[in-house]
């Protein structure tokens, strides 16, 4: 290894080094609240945009819990949230200043429910709530999806319905599947696409930490899980996509989880799933640099941040570089 190499896997500028430190540890951290030191964030490596999906459980409760100081300490480009749980958008959350493009999705069927929210430096050529016309399912009542044009990509931000207590919404689940990957091929006749959030499935056996025992789990069933490989196979788009994390880190298990329970100490026995993804049109891979499951950061939700770095074409670092702190959003 040169040592170019070695300083920059020290810094966690290359595709592996978070895992590899991990790896060392004694084990998978099990903290129950957020850190007050952020120092092992390193910066955004150079030519990369950093997008993080985050599963806040509560936008407002995660904010008295360190939500904001992680946020602040990241720095994405892009944020995506998930499980907002905002009946309207909240005000001063995160300043204009940082993020001027901010985008609200509230659930109307229910207050208090779901929910998702993205929060952006780079100014999107168009954004879309729900699913984009002509696609069939259920309509998006529950505000669990954004999508946003990029110059070179499509972000689509998700929060994908969990199946339930004793599987009462399987197939409104499978339904939902089958209208994203509508969805996501109806973008990628224009762009590649970056496909992100709580995807509640668990797709490999590596996914989860006790697999034996939840094949008739919610996120864990042969169903889901087989709607999800439909979704990476791309067979309606002409191309597979790919979960990212997988791609870069096949043997990860503890390491990679996402997602730890509040109850029966999930978190202190490291009894976790990995359901946050970010995948990619496959004419995309290329450009991934790194994902990062941000371990460490509990406490805040019942998840933990999952962290992309993207190459980034010169039009978007373009972008990022022009967006002036206290811009107005007139979207």
């Amino acid at each position: 290894m040169t040592a170019s190499k070695r300083a920059a896997e020290d810094d966690g500028s290359v595709p592996g080094a978070a895992l590899k430190k991990a790896a060392s540890s004694p084990a998978v951290p099990t903290n129950k609240t957020m850190p007050t030191d952020y120092s092992f964030i390193a910066p955004v490596p150079p030519g990369c945009l950093r997008i993080v999906s985050y599963n806040v459980n509560s936008l407002a409760a995660a904010c008295k819990k360190g939500c904001k100081e992680y946020v602040a300490a990241e720095d994405p480009d892009v944020l995506c949230l998930q499980e907002t749980k905002a009946n309207q958008p909240m005000a001063f959350v995160f300043s204009k200043a940082r993020y001027p493009h901010q985008y609200w999705h509230c659930s109307t069927a229910k207050k208090g429910y779901s929910g998702t929210a993205v929060f952006s430096k780079v100014k999107p050529l168009s954004v879309k709530y729900g699913f984009d016309a002509g696609v069939d399912g259920d309509a998006d009542v529950e505000g669990r999806l954004i999508s946003l044009e990029f110059d070179s990509f499509h972000l689509v931000a998700c929060y994908v319905p969990n199946a339930g207590e004793k599987l009462v919404r399987l197939d409104r689940r499978l339904c939902w599947d089958e209208s994203i990957r509508a969805h996501l091929a109806g973008r990628e006749k224009t762009k590649p696409v970056v496909y992100t959030g709580d995807l509640n499935v668990a797709h490999n056996e590596c996914d989860l930490a006790r697999p034996d025992t939840n094949h008739r789990s919610a996120g864990f069933t042969d169903e889901e899980r087989g709607s999800f490989s439909a979704i990476l196979a791309g067979a309606d788009a002409g191309s597979p996509r790919v979960d990212a994390f997988r791609h870069l880190y096949p043997a990860a298990r503890a390491d990679g989880y996402t997602y730890f329970g509040y109850r029966a100490n999930c978190r202190e026995k490291a009894l976790g799933w990995r359901l946050d993804y970010f995948v990619v049109s496959s004419m995309l891979l290329p450009r991934v640099t790194d994902v990062i499951p941000r371990n460490q950061c509990y406490g805040a939700s019942d998840h933990v941040p999952l962290v992309l770095h993207l190459a980034v074409e010169a039009a978007e670092a373009a972008d990022v570089a022009d967006e002036t702190p206290g811009a107005a959003d007139v979207e």
